[in-house]
Order: C-alpha cells, then structure tokens, then sequence
C-alpha cells in the first residue's frame, strides 16, 4: 500500500513540475505571420489569389479613420491591409486622405486650364491607380477568460474588431463595395497555482484581430475584382497601334475585343452631392492581339478614332 502511495505522490510530483515548467509557456490560436486566423480566411485568400484573373491592378490604399476610443489603430490597420493586397497579386500604393484630395483637386484645376502643366502633371502617378479602398475602425476590445480545472489556471485574451471598407473604381467613380466585417484573435497562456497565468498588453492581440478582419475584406474585393469584365487604360498610341496596361497577368486571349472608352464629367447626386459615377462615351474599338510583357499589351484599332493615353479599355462580353 505505501508503495503504492508513493507510486501516486510521484506522478502527482511530476505533473505538477510539468505544468510549472510547460504550462507557464502561451499558446497562440492562430500564427498572424502564417495568415493563419480562427475562421481559416488565410487560406481561403490564397485560393482566392490563386484564382484572380485580372491584370496586375493598382490599389490606392487611402489611410484609416480610428472611430474607436482605442488610440493606434489606424496605421497598423493601413500596412497590413497595404501587405495582404500585395500578397494576393495587387500592387497598393498608400495615400492620406489629404493627399488624394489635394491631387483630385489640381488634376481638375489642369484640365480647365485654370493652372498650367508644369514639368510634371498632377496625374502623373496618380492615373495608374485602377482601384481606391478606404475604410474605419469602428469597433475594437479586448477582453480576458478564464478557466480554473484542478490546480491548473488559464487565461485566454481575446481582441475583437469591426472594420467598415469600401472599393471605388477611379476610371468610372463607381463604388464597387461598401460593406462591414469582423476580425478576432485570441491567446492563451497558461500555469499551475496562477503561476505563469498573467496576460500583459501585446499588439499582437490587435494586429492579429486587424489581420483576420483585413483578409476577409480582401476575399470580398477578389471576389467583385474577378467578376468584373478586364479593365485598363490605354499608354500609348502609334497608328492603329494601341498599347495599354496588361500584359501576360490579364489573361487575355488574341482576338479578345475591347471598347475604348473616353470618361467625362462627374455624375453627382443632386441628394447628397456625392460623385456617384462618371460619364463615359464609347469611341471606339480595339482588338487585342499580343502581350509585350506582365504589363503591358498591344491591340489594333478596330473602329472609331482619335484615341489617347487615358482612355479605358475595357472588354467587351
């Protein structure tokens, strides 16, 4: 019987060292550098990627608004969204509100003539942008469980956050997208006796939960961007010689016919005074018969006249 007792008060002796020694140790639900969230969105963008079918689109990604009583966010916000768009195929450019603002403006004033062109054009840089994604962090906590089994504690803390975002389509005004989403993340940590149980602030709690919104977000942009008809503007004219930005990442086909179209006013809302849209006019067709590079292809006029570099391609159904 004693044997046996002391049989019991060993292994008791040795799974309390185990929790001393392991069980201090946290444990991480999901790895934010591996794309790996509580829902499994990493990996579904990465099919969502593998299935993108449009050229290498320009996304501006204009600077997020904090609505939240949470200072921080907005940057952190901003660089990882800025990466997951580069991760799926996308090329993002960072812009502040600002400085969107301030380049609309002068491209207006340019082309009124109200202020000359100088040695360089408002619009330079600014046109290559297909795509403009903006958005708030509208809700963000943090909260901790716990859970007390036997002599053994843990802790898991847990990050929420509610992310608005919307998708814009520079070449017609169009918003594409406007909708809400979630993202959570969670770490555990664990002891014996609440040794090792104590959680302390850490920003990968908040970049974890930004990240898991953030992909989602994109699942959805892929998703609209894919349904889309391929899209671009024309570079360069030389005769019926048409080049436009493409190339071998579109995935067009020789004998692919595109509409050229020349984009003109705003269209606002008289209700509301937002642009909603801008007016277009077809001038013409062109038939796409190689690619020069990744970006760039080569079609021939078709019909119409008097293109140029600015006006949208866009394929025709």
């Amino acid at each position: 019987m004693k044997y046996v007792m002391k049989r019991v008060g060993c292994m008791l002796f040795s799974l309390f060292a185990l929790y001393v020694f392991t069980g201090c140790t946290p444990t991480m639900t999901g790895a934010v550098k591996q794309d790996t969230t509580l829902t499994g969105e990493g990996k579904r963008l990465e099919e969502e990627g593998l299935k993108y079918s449009g050229p290498e689109y320009t996304i501006g990604i204009i600077t997020f608004k904090n609505k939240t009583r949470t200072p921080g966010l907005e940057q952190p916000a901003t660089d990882t969204l800025a990466t997951i768009v580069k991760s799926a195929g996308l090329e993002p450019i960072m812009l502040t509100e600002d400085e969107m603002r301030e380049q609309e403006e002068m491209i207006k004033l340019q082309q009124t003539g109200a202020v000359k062109k100088g040695k360089k054009d408002a619009a330079e840089g600014f046109e290559s942008i297909d795509f403009r994604v903006s958005g708030s962090i509208t809700a963000y906590s943090e909260v901790e469980e716990g859970s007390d089994v036997l002599i053994v504690q843990s802790k898991t803390q847990v990050a929420r956050v509610q992310v608005d975002y919307g998708l814009v389509d520079i070449a017609t005004g169009k918003r594409l997208l406007q909708k809400s989403g979630a993202g959570e993340y969670r770490k555990k940590t664990g002891g014996v006796l609440g040794f090792g149980s104590k959680s302390s602030a850490d920003v990968g709690l908040r970049d974890g939960a930004l990240r898991d919104a953030l992909i989602k977000a994109m699942g959805e942009m892929i998703k609209e961007l894919n349904s889309r008809p391929f899209q671009s503007k024309i570079m360069l004219v030389e005769g019926k010689a048409i080049m436009f930005r493409g190339g071998t990442k579109s995935k067009l086909e020789a004998g692919t016919k595109l509409g050229v179209y020349r984009p003109g006013a705003d269209m606002v809302d008289p209700d509301t005074g937002r642009v909603i849209g801008k007016r277009e006019k077809q001038i013409g067709e062109i038939m796409f018969t190689s690619h020069q590079n990744e970006k760039v292809s080569e079609g021939t006029v078709s019909s119409g006249m008097g293109f140029q570099a600015g006006d949208i391609v866009r394929a025709i159904k």
